[in-house]
């Protein structure tokens, strides 16, 4: 075969190549087109789920976040002012609160009650206690010769002072009319002896200084009775819990007329705090200590405290009865139940800016740029705060100074929260911070409006911060009536710490006044002065 041959040979070949290696690319483009084709509709399909989760997303946000307008926050502060505040509720509304509160003081005060019943009388056991003597003469027999001393009857009850306890004994020294006086005037009162005093619980070995040990212990120093009577018994006197407890029921019935007096005077200021705190409380029934709640309510402009304990229900029903009937301004954290009163006749609800700045303070660790950036918002209007009372303003010039200031600081924070909201999900700390800001912003801003009020709530979680402590040393009340009369001590002790009062000097006195007097309001902590008795 020829050289020409070969090439034609060899060129046949390779042309087959070529066309064989063109129907595979041509396999291949049709393939890859077919491909693009599907990569396309997959992405026009994924375009369209992205702008339906957009559009889900924006009406979840506006569900949970509320408007996003710049406008939510009015231009002037005081339009944050309900024009409702002075109408009062309608009637109808007005008897059924009424009567729901005097049911449930009712009850409480059944609940507090010593129940009558009979057991055996077990005196307290005392023994080497150094004995003091207070003689009680009747009125106008010493230096009467008509009278002669026949003898003395001595009462004893165990007193306390700090680290000591004795016997304090009075002895009521008894006289007898001379017999011929006797004769002669047959009317004359012939025996004459000195009333006893008259005490919380009429032949109580206990003192009021004892009483008050007692529940000094317990309330500011969170001893458990049992560790108690062990302390006592170091010191001499065996006491069982039976007792005690029934000192301690006797005391808290004479002191509930005291705290329904204290707790009308803060209901009838004009701005009062309120908060609620768990307490375990044993449940009979279940044989259990149950998830229990005690309310307080504290004056803002004073510091003087109730609390509350409705059977430890933490319900809207309980808040309604407890605050349904304020007129005033009530500052309270974001609890849901709370916004019910938003917009009601006669009350000004106000947000804490602690409880928010807490929110965006947890969400640091997931995201550290935007927390942080809202804590800012926030430090800015406490250092204007900080400042304010350096200074010592008034409470015009520090409504003056908040809203040229704070207020459009809060202004900003809300456009902030408006250009961020869309980067987080509402289960994400800082989508649960938002909501919860968003949820309370009107309330927040609402602390401008008059320079009493203050930016945060801190005033009624530090006075309810005993009863966190109580609860980790005595763990849980016995029962309901025990939780209402710890809710009495609570409040009555509170209003010493506020005002500035020594609490053992003050119940001692008010333990020894309060069986014979008339004006209550005299007892109470804020108006209290020691007598000499």
């Amino acid at each position: 075969m020829s050289d020409q041959s070969l090439e034609i040979q060899r060129l046949r070949e390779e042309l087959a190549k070529l066309s064989a290696t063109n129907e595979n690319l041509q396999a291949e483009k049709a393939q890859l087109l077919a491909e693009k084709a599907r990569m396309q509709a997959e992405k026009a399909e994924m375009q369209l789920a992205i702008n339906d989760l957009r559009s889900m997303m924006a009406w979840f946000r506006k569900k949970l976040f509320g408007s996003m307008s710049e406008k939510h926050l009015p231009l002037d502060p005081n339009v944050l002012e309900p024009t409702l505040f002075d109408q009062s509720l309608p009637e109808e509304e007005q008897v059924k609160l009424d009567a729901e509160v005097k049911a449930m003081e009712e009850q409480n005060a059944k609940l507090i009650e010593v129940k009558a019943h009979k057991r055996e009388v077990r005196r307290p056991v005392f023994s080497n206690l150094p004995i003091e003597e207070t003689h009680i003469y009747p009125e106008g027999v010493q230096d009467n010769p008509d009278y002669v001393e026949i003898g003395v009857e001595n009462t004893d009850t165990v007193a306390i002072q700090p680290a000591k306890m004795y016997v304090k004994r009075l002895v009521r020294h008894k006289f007898v009319l001379r017999s011929e006086l006797q004769i002669e005037d047959p009317d004359r009162q012939a025996f004459l002896i000195a009333p006893l005093p008259e005490t919380i619980r009429p032949k109580s070995m206990a003192d009021a200084t004892l009483l008050a040990d007692i529940l000094i212990n317990k309330y500011i120093y969170h001893l458990p009775f049992y560790r108690q009577i062990q302390k006592y018994k170091e010191l001499g006197v065996v006491l069982n819990d039976a007792t005690i407890g029934d000192w301690f029921a006797a005391v808290c019935e004479k002191l509930r007329p005291l705290y329904d007096k204290l707790r009308e005077q803060i209901m009838s200021s004009d701005y009062i705090q309120v908060d609620e705190s768990t307490l375990p409380v044993i449940d009979n029934e279940k044989h259990r200590a149950v998830k229990g709640y005690m309310w307080a309510v504290r004056n803002a402009l004073t510091g003087d405290v109730y609390f509350h304990y409705d059977m430890g229900s933490r319900s809207g029903d309980t808040a309604r009865r407890l605050i349904g009937g304020y007129r005033g301004a009530v500052q309270t954290d974001g609890y849901e139940v709370y916004s019910s009163f938003e917009g009601t006749p006669g009350k000004i609800m106000i947000g804490c800016w602690a409880h928010v700045r807490r929110k965006f303070v947890e969400a640091l660790d997931e995201n550290k740029k935007y927390a942080s950036e809202a804590i800012v918002y926030i430090s800015k209007l406490y250092k204007i705060e900080e400042e304010m009372k350096e200074a010592g303003l008034d409470a015009e010039a520090i409504k003056e100074r908040r809203q040229k200031e704070s207020y459009p600081i809060i202004q900003d924070f809300e456009k902030w929260m408006d250009s961020v909201a869309d980067y987080f999900t509402p289960k994400s700390r800082m989508g649960r911070a938002l909501t919860y800001t968003y949820a309370l912003l009107p309330r927040l801003g609402r602390y401008v409006l008059d320079g009493r009020y203050n930016i945060d709530n801190n005033g009624i979680e530090n006075a309810i911060r005993p009863l966190a402590l109580g609860r980790k040393n005595y763990l849980f009340a016995g029962n309901h009536d025990a939780a209402i009369r710890a809710a009495i001590v609570y409040s009555l002790f509170s209003c010493c710490k506020a005002a500035k009062v020594d609490t053992r000097a003050w119940l001692e006195d008010v333990l020894r006044r309060v069986p014979t007097e008339k004006n209550l309001e005299t007892l109470l902590p804020g108006h209290w002065t020691v007598t000499n008795r």
